[in-house]
């Protein structure tokens, strides 16, 4: 199987696929492969948060032009996938000097399709590009053509929480890498002073209580194939094993209160209300740190629609309220101007790099202490910064494409491409019955009973 993903996302992807007990696991370039059985599609699509799409591929085959990729699919038993009552999709993705337009590609493979069905039955199965009961995925790399079931549906990003936005929301999935990277899994207070839309704030509690991010989506993919296990995928989603417990809090302001009114209904939809506290209110506007420790992790604004000069004043106000308000913090600050982050004015860690839509992006670290930084004894324990600091972290650089950073301590460049096998068999993560917070019979910990799809907007909070 194949789990897409946005860039410099694919090694935290990879962590999450082998602690659901994915084999074979390797990562590609805004993807990783990976084999395992139907329990782990349907837990890949629930649990893992870096996750856009889970396909599963069906044909692969070779074609020097789009007749050869017609003639192909033509030999394809296609009653096995769709039939005359359902619907479908063809998504295309290509690189190739011999395919150059990705449409033409996905026209190609539904004439295919439909054909097939035609010249069977007289009869053709119906297209539609708004709510499909089957999505065809289509990959061409040069010459190399692999056809997939689109096991997910809506990209997986669209986690169903979300009942309003401001004008430039986080991606999900963005949001839930940066705080997997930063390695913040709920052992501290969690703060973002430009909450907006308070995308960082929901997928900072649901990693902190572990509760799945697909627990909120109306349906999935392969909920309408014809082999879907209603059971299996039943015991998967109403799984509570995996749930943890939170003893800090997750603070999120803004200076908008539009913004804090949407973060608020995006919050309460969630059932995550009792966890987060909302203020409206400027970074500027802080007279002390929420706590004496924890991680900030914010996305300011970049310069789209500010001026230049007004940016480098917010940028410094940002690093002059982390040196004297939040000492023994870790910060985190994603931005895409290297004139932002020099206004910050401190010393970064690490940088990673990341891709917020188009615009090519850093979330830099900052280790925000007190004194001189020549002065500074680093305090935390060996294991903590061995954590924070791992030794496949990712670069991206963006004339040599992607690469790996030397690794921790041994000053050896990793390999382009890892393979994860049988080795990391036991690193998986634990379904059993154990350990399970107790539940309320109308008002659960934000899951819901498979008989029981929620609708939009009808949040309930989580006890």
């Amino acid at each position: 199987m194949i789990a897409k993903t946005l860039a410099s996302l694919e090694d935290v992807l990879a962590e999450e696929l082998i602690a659901l007990g994915a084999n074979d696991v390797e990562i590609g370039t805004r993807m990783v492969s990976f084999t395992g059985d139907k329990a782990l599609m349907y837990k890949a699509n629930v649990h893992c948060r870096t996750a856009l799409r889970i396909l599963k591929p069906i044909y692969s085959f070779k074609a020097e032009n789009a007749t050869e990729v017609y003639d192909a699919l033509k030999q394809l038993d296609w009653e096995d996938y769709l039939s005359l009552d359902k619907t479908f999709s063809v998504d295309a993705v290509v690189f190739s000097h011999i395919f150059t337009h990705s449409k033409f590609v996905a026209y190609k493979v539904k004439d295919a399709i439909v054909d097939w069905f035609n010249e069977k039955y007289e009869k053709r199965p119906s297209v539609s590009v708004t709510n499909p009961d089957l999505v065809f995925n289509i990959h061409i790399a040069h010459n190399k053509c692999t056809l997939s079931l689109d096991s997910s549906g809506e990209s997986l990003h669209k986690r169903g929480y979300r009942v309003a936005q401001t004008e430039a929301p986080l991606n999900e999935v963005l949001a839930a890498g940066m705080i997997l990277k930063s390695g913040w899994r709920g052992e501290s207070t969690f703060v973002d002073p430009m909450c907006g839309s308070g995308t960082l704030l929901i997928e900072a509690a649901m990693i902190a209580l572990g509760i799945p991010p697909g627990i909120h989506r109306q349906r999935f993919g392969f909920e309408k194939w014809g082999d879907f296990d209603k059971e299996l995928f039943s015991d998967i989603y109403n799984d509570d094993s995996g749930s943890r417990e939170f003893r800090y809090r997750i603070v999120g302001s803004d200076i908008s209160p539009k913004a804090i009114a949407i973060a608020e209904k995006n919050i309460r939809n969630a059932g995550l209300k009792k966890y987060i506290d909302l203020s409206v209110q400027s970074l500027q506007q802080y007279s002390e740190a929420p706590d004496q420790k924890g991680v900030l992790i914010t996305n300011p604004p970049y310069g789209e629609r500010i001026k230049v000069d007004e940016l480098t004043e917010l940028y410094g106000m940002i690093g002059e309220r982390l040196k004297h308000l939040f000492t023994g913090y870790w910060a985190y600050i994603l931005s895409y101007r290297k004139e932002c982050f020099d206004s910050i004015g401190l010393k970064h860690s690490r940088r990673f790099f990341l891709f917020n839509g188009a615009l090519e992006c850093e979330m830099r670290e900052y280790e925000i202490f007190s004194g001189k930084r020549s002065e500074h004894i680093v305090k935390a324990e060996p294991r903590e910064r061995e954590e924070r600091v791992a030794p496949d972290h990712y670069e991206r650089n963006s004339r040599e494409g992607y690469r790996r950073s030397k690794s921790a301590g041994d000053g050896k460049s990793l390999p382009q491409k890892r393979s994860f096998g049988d080795k990391t068999k036991g690193v998986k993560r634990s379904y059993g019955k154990d350990d399970k917070f107790p539940r309320q019979k109308d008002e659960g910990l934000g899951r819901k009973k498979f008989s029981l799809r929620r609708s939009p907007g009808k949040g309930r909070e989580r006890q």
